[in-house]
């Protein structure tokens, strides 16, 4: 195989409880990337179409995981590959669109190769693409986007990534103000104490959260939504948040946080007509402030990137 086109998703990291280890991955938001073998050695980024990012490898999230995978290879074959990246996820927008990137192309070059290494070698190589984008190699995106569904990251040192069950029909609805929020920015508000009281309720949620995936407990699902830690700084930053959250728990949501770093919030919802209902809901908090704006609604994708 000489070339490859991929579909590689969005994802939800922290889903509230879980700040830097819990992600999930989402099916009806990508990028597409075309990855292929090339006459030249190296890594080339020849086309990126629907946003303005570098085109230079070692500027580009998906050139540096890509080098970081070939220098792992020590690879010294006659040919180099070329990237071609059509972004459907804006850059800043919460839902993992630097980890889109990183990840789809560690996991097309390790296609076109063969597959040479595991889906949690491949982790290690998109985390330098996220090293570029926050300054933190974190994996908390990168994770769900390879391995699919609902994933923890037990502990980046050594890296150890635990999939989890997804519960049975469950939707996601995505609403993303167009206001930009960089990673790097919503890091630093972050306190560096916190109370023991407030972690100990965290890290409940957390367990409990797990355990309702593996037993699709729904309302203990919902239970586990709180974030004690984070949400109250970084909510300050996204507009009208908490009536977003009210509307979306009003119209059935089980729960609704802010995915990533923000400013996208995410919800979810037991079926699709329940997600629906709760999209109509918080679309109208940003309608009457005229905070444009845009809204998916999506199932969890349990199989990760796909190849198209």
């Amino acid at each position: 195989m000489d070339e490859i086109k991929i579909f590689a998703p969005a994802t939800v990291a922290n889903i509230s409880c879980g700040f830097d280890v819990l992600g999930c991955c989402l099916d009806a938001i990508g990028d597409e990337m075309i990855i292929r073998k090339s006459p030249a050695k190296g890594v080339k980024i020849t086309k990126i179409i629907g946003e303005n990012l570098p085109l230079e490898t070692d500027k580009n999230v998906a050139g540096v995981a890509a080098l970081a995978l070939l220098d792992k290879l020590n690879f010294n074959e006659n040919f180099g590959f070329e990237i071609e990246i059509y972004k459907n996820i804006k850059p800043g927008s919460g839902v993992g669109s630097s980890a889109a990137s990183a990840a789809g192309v560690v996991f097309a070059i390790n296609e076109l190769l063969g597959k040479p290494f595991t889906k949690l070698e491949l982790i290690e190589f998109a985390r330098e693409g996220e090293r570029l984008a926050c300054g933190s190699p974190i994996a908390d995106n990168v994770a769900p986007a390879i391995f699919g569904g609902f994933t923890l990251v037990k502990s980046t040192n050594p890296l150890k990534i635990i999939e989890l069950p997804t519960l049975k029909g469950l939707y996601a609805t995505i609403i993303h103000p167009q206001i930009e929020i960089k990673t790097e920015d919503s890091r630093s508000i972050l306190p560096s104490k916190i109370e023991l009281s407030e972690a100990v309720k965290q890290w409940a949620n957390l367990g409990s959260l797990v355990h309702a995936l593996h037993t699709n407990d729904y309302n203990l699902f919902s239970e586990s939504l709180t974030d004690y830690i984070v949400e109250p700084y970084r909510s300050k930053l996204i507009p009208d948040f908490d009536k977003v959250k009210n509307n979306a728990l009003q119209a059935g949501a089980l729960g609704c946080g802010i995915s990533g770093s923000g400013p996208s919030i995410f919800t979810f919802s037991k079926d699709k007509q329940i997600a629906k209902n709760v999209s109509v809901a918080i679309s109208e908090v940003y309608k009457k402030i005229d905070v444009p704006f845009h809204i998916y609604i999506t199932k969890i994708n349990t199989q990760g990137i796909k190849i198209l």
